[in-house]
């Protein structure tokens, strides 16, 4: 075991070395290139890869590079065209090259840490798919890694590469199952510098955020709430209504021991009346994730496809992809277009029929857009009959009730809205959501429900918030406007910062190219008790530089603004502050509708 290796991004001293190594090695080794008389080798690619680099305490070992797809080309394009290796084409390819270890190195656990940190670091800016090209003497060791050959070959020099790929999730999956043991092992004595967990998550899936974990999973430092930023997370800024309240504190210990009604009746009852919806077009769940996972599972199959919104909610890729293994393709939001969704786009892509579900998001979770109802509708009605479509309306309370679907998914068997009451009511913690949906639908999930699916406090605190429409309308209006100071702060610390307002209540923050990782920005954020989201593992359109911050009250995001100017004081010595003064910045960012 490599106790004492240290892999960590390549710093500016790193590159000067690994370009004397390339020579040594694909130069004056193996003959892939002429010798020259500096000694060094470069490609044109060097200012847009990122290297990677294994290091014993003052001594290099070895590099491994990665060039994104944001970079728009890669090492193959030099030896195939598009028409040849098409995958080159598609969405979150990343292209690992020059895996190069010193020759005296070579035999220890160098070379495969190397390119594990690559496909970590790759699944960590929301990279789907890996191309590589690996010399034919060393096919085996790519082989193991789980990649595998495409049929082309590249000869180089003196040198023949095969080409390789592999979905990054398969090649994580099979990681884990051969090499769990030795990972672990390699935690402990790896030195891992890398803005990225050394080992993913059980499942794969950041369910939530971070910050519960600084407060205490185990309940014993609760004190701790008290002191952390949970912005991370979108859990609304505002205490429940007050009738909830009431109903909870009444009488807590008969909350606690009886059995609620078992299927809800009441709180179905509640909905039916405050939504003008048949009860019979209802069911229930502990929060929108128990609905997905119910209706999902039994819904799809692996052979089944699916389109998902890209960027969007992380869940949904989880339950398709990893937990029942359909097929899935991404419909590309556009940055330059505002992250919206282009209708005519987005018809032609449903239009061939292949699709069996499409999930749309509304507003957006990450991106905070709103696409109207009258063009989902529209989406919707030139759709393929056997095309189901899930409308997830967590956040729509912040645009407008009458933009809902629900009336359309009440008769229209090809379309369910899912609505969490957990998000614009205040009650994350008591987890209650229903679906709409025509009423032989709706049976259907009704029977795949086990009795009790809400908890006795949930169905209170449920019931007694949708009878105050008063106060969470009140409460609604008031985050936009904490949102857009939020946003007016937050320009004004650096002119770089891309910062994108929402419809709902959070706000996403790009950092300039060229600057610290999101990653590193939240890892700095943590250290002042403040969580932020980093996006970049949803979707690689991010570029590993955006992250998603939650709007909480006027004390906490003045906590918010204070971390972030620390980071970027820390990050980006040299930024520019903003000379946009604040009051103007409020009235330049009202609500993206």
């Amino acid at each position: 075991m490599d106790h004492g290796l240290q892999l960590r991004a390549a710093t500016a001293e790193d590159r000067e070395w690994i370009h004397e190594l390339r020579h040594r090695v694909y130069a004056q080794e193996l003959g892939q290139h002429a010798p020259n008389r500096v000694g060094r080798l470069r490609d044109g690619l060097d200012g847009d890869s990122v290297c990677l680099v294994a290091a014993r305490g003052a001594a290099r070992v070895g590099f491994i590079s990665v060039t994104p797809p944001w970079s728009g080309r890669y090492g193959l394009d030099k030896y195939l065209t598009r028409d040849e290796l098409p995958l080159l084409a598609e969405d979150d390819v990343f292209e690992v090259r020059i895996l190069t270890v010193e020759p005296r190195r070579r035999g220890g656990a160098a070379a495969p840490l190397l390119m594990y940190a690559a496909l970590r670091w790759i699944a960590a800016r929301g990279g789907r798919r890996v191309v590589a090209m690996g010399r034919t003497e060393l096919l085996g060791m790519y082989l193991a890694a789980g990649l595998r050959p495409v049929g082309r070959t590249v000869r180089s020099g003196a040198l023949t590469f095969e080409v390789l790929t592999g979905e990054v999730s398969e090649l994580t999956r099979v990681t884990m199952d051969r090499y769990r043991a030795l990972v672990e092992r390699l935690r402990s004595a790896v030195d891992w510098r890398l803005d990225v967990p050394f080992a993913p998550g059980p499942d794969g899936c950041e369910h939530g955020g971070a910050s519960f974990t600084a407060i205490g999973t185990d309940f014993r430092s609760l004190h701790r709430r008290h002191e952390v930023v949970a912005a991370d997370v979108l859990d609304a800024w505002f205490p429940p209504a007050p009738g909830v309240r009431a109903a909870l504190a009444e009488d807590p210990a008969w909350a606690a021991r009886t059995s609620p009604p078992t299927g809800a009746e009441g709180l179905v009852a509640e909905i039916a009346a405050v939504r003008g919806l048949p009860a019979e077009t209802l069911a229930v769940g502990a929060g929108s994730s128990d609905l997905i996972f119910r209706a999902f599972g039994r819904w799809l199959t692996p052979e089944s496809r699916v389109l998902l919104m890209d960027p969007g909610y992380g869940e949904y890729a989880h339950v398709t992809e990893r937990v029942i293994g359909c097929r899935v393709d991404r419909f590309r939001l556009r940055r330059e277009d505002g992250w919206r969704i282009d209708p005519a786009r987005l018809s032609a892509a449903v239009g061939s029929g292949r699709y069996d579900l499409v999930v749309v998001v509304n507003p957006n979770n990450p991106t905070g857009r709103h696409a109207s109802a009258v063009d989902l509708r529209s989406l919707i009605a030139a759709a393929p009959a056997r095309t189901r479509w899930w409308i997830d309306e967590a956040y729509l309370g912040y645009v407008d009730p009458a933009e809902s679907l629900a009336d359309l998914a009440a008769t229209d068997p090809r379309v369910v809205v899912c609505t969490s009451l957990s998000k614009m009511y205040a009650l994350s913690g008591m987890r209650a959501a229903y679906l709409v949906a025509e009423p032989d639908t709706a049976a259907r999930l009704r029977r795949w429900t086990p009795p009790w699916p809400v908890s006795l406090p949930a169905q209170l605190a449920a019931v007694a918030a949708l009878r105050d429409p008063a106060y969470y309308s009140g409460c609604w209006l008031r985050t936009h406007t904490l949102r857009r100071q939020l946003a007016a702060d937050l320009r004004g610390l650096d002119e770089t910062l891309v910062v994108e307002e929402s419809v709902a209540n959070f706000l996403g923050v790009t950092l300039p190219a060229g600057g610290p990782s999101a990653a590193r920005f939240v890892g700095e954020c943590r250290r002042h008790d403040v969580y932020l989201r980093d996006l970049s593992p949803l979707s690689s359109l991010y570029q590993g530089r955006t992250v998603r911050i939650a709007v909480k009250d006027t004390a906490e995001n003045a906590r918010v603004v204070a971390a972030v100017r620390a980071a970027l004081d820390l990050l980006l010595p040299s930024r520019q502050v903003s000379p946009v003064p604040v009051s103007e910045g409020v009235t330049a960012a009202g609500p993206a509708r």
